[in-house]
């Protein structure tokens, strides 16, 4: 199937590992030109860029933290100097720590709601004007399903990934006159988790509340992420699509 990415232009937030990673070469196997963000992976996102250009497809990487708008705001006119223009924004960068409430400070409050929230609202932003001089524009964030059921441990990141959606339904609206489309995709947990000895150490226990009886890959999350970004996702828009080995059905 032809998604019709050739020569689109994408940028693709915290692209240097895992989810975001492999949301890059999907995007770039399907023809796109890649904006790769990252933060602090600087060699990872340099590796994926090598990746991409040696599979034919044109790729740059930019350091930028998404919790800063003047950096966003330079990253995003940066991309479109370099690749006239932007088509497909991913909001994929953020931040997750896995802690009590009652255990919580204020700085991992803002720290994740930096990240998440703002992070989205700032990429958008920036983004925006351009998109919607694309006429057909994309924009798809990536969230975990703890925003949409509640999970113990992740209530701050579960709370800034639910304005998340919030926002994609608004700008759905507010876009959709433009042609730009806005959606979510909402995860179970999947095995590039930032949290990886907490997942081994309940590795049987977490197997358990999925269906599918196993945990995600980020190759099970690129696939709907590009089709969401295509034009063939043209009449989608303002939705929460959930990736979760069916973890959560509502």
């Amino acid at each position: 199937m032809d998604f019709g990415l050739n020569g689109k232009i994408a940028l693709v937030t915290g692209a240097a590992r895992g989810v975001g990673r492999e949301i890059a070469l999907s995007l770039a196997a399907e023809g796109a030109n890649v904006a790769v963000n990252y933060h602090n992976s600087g060699k990872e996102a340099e590796t994926l860029v090598s990746q991409i250009t040696a599979n034919g497809a044109k790729a740059r990487a930019y350091k930028a933290d998404v919790a800063d708008f003047a950096a966003v705001k330079t990253m995003v006119d940066e991309i479109v100097k370099d690749f006239g223009g932007l088509n497909i924004l991913i909001n994929n960068a953020g931040i997750a720590r896995r802690q009590r409430f009652i255990e919580t400070k204020p700085d991992d409050w803002h720290r994740q709601i930096d990240a998440c929230l703002y992070g989205a609202i700032h990429c958008c932003y920036a983004a925006a004007p351009h998109l919607d001089a694309a006429k057909n524009g994309r924009i798809v964030s990536v969230i975990g399903d703890s925003s949409r059921v509640g999970e113990s441990g992740l209530a701050i990141v579960a709370a800034a990934r639910a304005g998340v959606v919030a926002l994609m339904k608004s700008l759905a609206r507010e876009f959709g006159r433009s042609g730009t489309t806005a959606n979510t995709v909402s995860l179970g947990l999947v095995e590039t988790a930032h949290d990886r000895v907490w997942v081994e150490a309940n590795r049987e226990k977490l197997v358990k509340l999925y269906p599918v009886r196993r945990l995600g890959q980020a190759g099970d999350v690129a696939p709907m992420v590009t089709l969401l970004a295509s034009p063939l996702s043209g009449w989608v828009t303002g939705q929460v699509i959930s990736i979760s080995g069916g973890f959560s059905m509502v």
